[in-house]
């Protein structure tokens, strides 16, 4: 299909459940696009309704099979002396939003609200996150970016 950029709008979360006994949730995201991974800041002392308001970039390839394009986002709970705790998920397919950047050149999911759930599929909470998706650069500014090889092999 081509490339282009998947831009991930991270807004905030609603009634995730406190996995601390002590203290309040410092809950943060990590956000996986197929090996891609993005970690958003610590939102310390925000406990259950935690604001990020944070935009991720990740490059996107030829896309092949449905199932690698699936945005996943993992809520986590920092710790400072222990293991981060495992808060939920959510995952977005964005699949449509790729094929629609494809043909369109761009292509969009407003922000809107995710279930967040444990492995088991149990609700735990809620995610509002937004995707762009917009196709590949021109190709004179790609030449740019990739340092002006091009241009050594010229006369």
């Amino acid at each position: 299909m081509g490339k282009g950029i998947l831009e991930v709008q991270l807004i905030d979360a609603k009634g995730l459940a406190s996995t601390d006994f002590l203290g309040d949730t410092d809950p943060y995201v990590l956000i996986q696009y197929r090996s891609q991974e993005r970690k958003s800041s610590i939102c310390r002392g925000q406990g259950s309704n935690p604001s990020w308001n944070e935009t991720f970039k990740f490059v996107v390839h030829s896309p092949s099979g449905e199932h690698q394009h699936k945005l996943i986002l993992k809520l986590m709970d920092h710790d400072t002396f222990t293991a981060d705790d495992f808060m939920g998920e959510a995952t977005i397919n964005v699949m449509d939003v790729i094929a629609l950047g494809m043909e369109n050149g761009i292509g969009e999911l407003r922000p809107c609200k995710h279930r967040v759930v444990l492995a088991d599929g149990t609700y735990c909470g809620e995610i509002r996150v937004g995707v762009k998706f917009t196709t590949e650069m021109k190709e004179e500014e790609e030449e740019e970016e990739l340092g002006g090889w091009k241009h050594s092999f010229r006369s």
